[in-house]
């Protein structure tokens, strides 16, 4: 049993993961700056910590106490983006401070949208020198804590992390083509977007936090590449509309700064992931898991 910190306890992705470590009988801690949602943390069977991570004190004194750290914690205000990722740089170099000189592990949630678009990445493709410049880059911030002796690793997520009650890049897509009365995709459709179901995510975070902190990155990632097609073809289907083609140029009118996101093609595999650390998604895959009247209630 370890007493785990995780920060961004009440998100989409954090919620699951503490229901997953306490359900491995865990000792959870989690990090909560909306008082409106402490309490289904406290349901859960988590000691709430009231705070954000602008409190840096508080966050080191959280590892410090802790077996392990996970943080998955991060301020999605587009409109001030390249702050909340200093900010997140920060934070993240205040938990590895308390952690260094240890073996207890930090986990950090990162992305593999962006590892090598157009090919197939993998837990070892080599970090292209322009993610540097990223406004929000937590691998480099733990690659710098790693440099200083601290055990941590990065779980990259998949583009999509599904489940009933996705509130991400899928429900946004849908309350679109329901708003503007056409489901489209750009070009053929062909790009492909890596998918996980956020229970199959959560239990990758519990297990490179028991066993993997040195052998990471690893890849959430259970189907490499769902071409995008299918997805504006389903969903169009549920909600009676045709599924179109945009061009490049068209796109950006009908789904505005996610079209930058909507056109990626960045299948991505998971194989490293498997072998090392024995996970095995069990969850419904993307199409299934939305063909679902979840995703469309209104």
């Amino acid at each position: 049993m370890m007493r785990v910190f995780v920060t961004g306890a009440t998100g989409w992705v954090g919620s699951a993961v503490v229901r997953e470590l306490i359900g491995a009988g865990h000792q959870v801690r989690g990090l909560c700056r909306n008082p409106a949602k402490a309490a289904e943390l406290a349901a859960a069977g988590a000691e709430v910590v009231e705070g954000s991570l602008q409190d840096l004190q508080g966050l080191r004194r959280e590892a410090q106490a802790a077996d392990g750290v996970v943080h998955l914690a991060f301020d999605h205000d587009f409109s001030r983006f390249a702050q909340n990722g200093a900010d997140e740089a920060v934070s993240i170099e205040a938990l590895g401070a308390s952690l260094q000189g240890s073996e207890r592990p930090l986990v950090v949630a990162s992305g593999v949208a962006l590892l090598a678009p157009g090919s197939v990445s993998s837990e070892r493709s080599p970090s292209r020198p322009e993610l540097a410049a990223l406004p929000r880059n937590p691998e480099a911030a733990l690659a710098r804590l790693r440099a200083r002796g601290v055990r941590g690793a990065a779980v990259r997520l998949a583009p999509t992390v599904h489940g009933h009650g996705d509130h991400g890049f899928v429900s946004r897509i849908i309350a679109l083509a329901r708003d503007k009365g056409v489901s489209p995709y750009i070009g053929d459709g062909a790009n492909r977007w890596p998918a996980v179901h956020r229970l199959d995510a959560a239990r990758l975070f519990r297990l490179a936090l028991e066993q993997g902190a040195d052998a990471g990155p690893f890849h959430a990632v259970a189907e490499s590449g769902v071409p995008f097609r299918r997805i504006a073809e389903l969903i169009g289907a549920r909600l009676g509309l045709p599924a179109v083609s945009l061009s490049t140029e068209q796109a950006p009118a009908h789904f505005g700064w996610l079209a930058q996101f909507v056109g990626l093609d960045c299948p991505s595999s998971s194989e490293h992931t498997r072998a090392v650390l024995g996970w095995q998604p069990t969850q419904a895959e993307l199409l299934a898991d939305l063909d679902h009247p979840a995703y469309f209630a209104v």
